[in-house]
């Protein structure tokens, strides 16, 4: 089941043009993404014209409103509606008292954002006690993605977040020269504390074994930490004597679609340089990268129609016990009304791969 009140990634924001608009379906809802050709500014609202139910995506943008295509009701970016042609002018109705729902946006990084309330609750603002959307380090405001992939998993949003968390998997899922193989695999231990809805993986230095670090000079060091909904940060820093650190930050969100479906989005910033000789390769990287998760996890579902019991050990499975835990305390906070308490203490885990 998919939380709310939390912000989940829609799309890259190169993905929609000034002037245009996307259907996307999240959690299960039908959303239209659409962005003011004058101002730049994107909105989001519910893909329903209230009249007759034809998707407003179906339409067109005029003048910074969606128009549906059956009867031509206009709605504002704040779901207002601005204009009915039926009507007459003695008829005195009030287009306004007529709204489709809006959904908060935020654009940053790149990246576009919406903030998923409850369904049957009108939220055109996110509540004053929830999150931001996630915040990239060491990056300026201005910053956007050398590289994007967004990919469609055939499963529920836990078992993408819990494929995208799990440390033992790389050997044996991710199996190529530039990263991991069976052979390479030995005991590993890293340092964990909370961090906001969610828990970080200290900085520390890479993995002996990944063999795409080997390739970097200087001291390099990586953090991974991850929040809920399901959003997880990779910042990598390489600092050399006497010259500014360099940086690779890697953002993992994880949306789901409905049920059954997730849409993983993987981009990729970096200030290294000499990363630029490479961006001609990267996307192949990591559209394997991405593809090899997405690969077994429909491996899993075949099993999983089956219906067995499943079971999570320790220490390799922590990550995905917390995750668990984590939502269940969401939950429980928002409908006790109460504040989140993080239930992530700081320990050290212990797995090998």
């Amino acid at each position: 089941m998919a939380l709310t009140d939390l912000w989940y990634m829609a799309m890259p924001a190169r993905d929609l043009a000034r002037g245009r608009m996307i259907h996307k379906r999240l959690a299960g809802q039908p959303l239209v993404f659409g962005r003011d050709a004058a101002t730049g500014a994107v909105f989001a609202l519910r893909d329903l014209c209230p009249h007759r139910g034809v998707p407003l995506s179906k339409g067109r943008m005029v003048e910074g409103a969606i128009e549906c295509p059956y009867h031509g009701w206009r709605f504002a970016a704040d779901g207002r509606c601005t204009a009915i042609p039926s009507l007459v002018p003695e008829q005195g109705f009030e287009t306004e008292r007529i709204r489709v729902r809006a959904y908060p946006v935020r654009e940053q990084h790149g990246l576009i954002w919406v903030y998923m309330a409850e369904p049957a609750v009108a939220q055109t603002a996110p509540n004053a006690d929830a999150p931001e959307p996630p915040a990239l380090p060491a990056l300026p405001a201005s910053a956007r993605p050398r590289h994007v992939e967004s990919m469609l998993f055939p499963c529920g949003i836990d078992h993408a977040v819990i494929g995208l968390m799990d440390p033992a998997h790389g050997p044996f899922v991710h199996r190529a020269w530039w990263w991991r193989a069976p052979k390479s695999i030995h005991a590993k231990q890293k340092a964990f504390a909370p961090s906001p809805l969610g828990f970080t993986m200290v900085r520390h230095k890479p993995s002996s074994n990944s063999a795409a670090y080997k390739i970097l000079r200087g001291e390099v060091t990586t953090e991974i930490a991850f929040s809920l909904p399901g959003v997880r940060i990779e910042h990598v820093q390489m600092d050399r004597a006497g010259k500014a650190a360099q940086h690779y930050v890697g953002i993992t969100a994880v949306t789901p679609v409905d049920e059954h479906q997730t849409m993983v989005h993987h981009a990729i910033y970096w200030t290294w340089p000499w990363l630029n000789l490479m961006r001609p390769v990267l996307p192949y990287f990591a559209r394997t990268f991405l593809g090899q998760d997405r690969d077994v996890v429909a491996m899993q579902a075949e099993g999983l129609a089956d219906m067995p019991d499943l079971m999570l050990i320790n220490d390799a499975d922590v990550q995905a016990k917390w995750y668990y835990r984590l939502k269940r305390e969401w939950q429980q906070a928002r409908a006790e009304g109460r504040a989140f308490k993080n239930p992530v203490d700081a320990r050290v885990l212990r797995w090998q791969s």
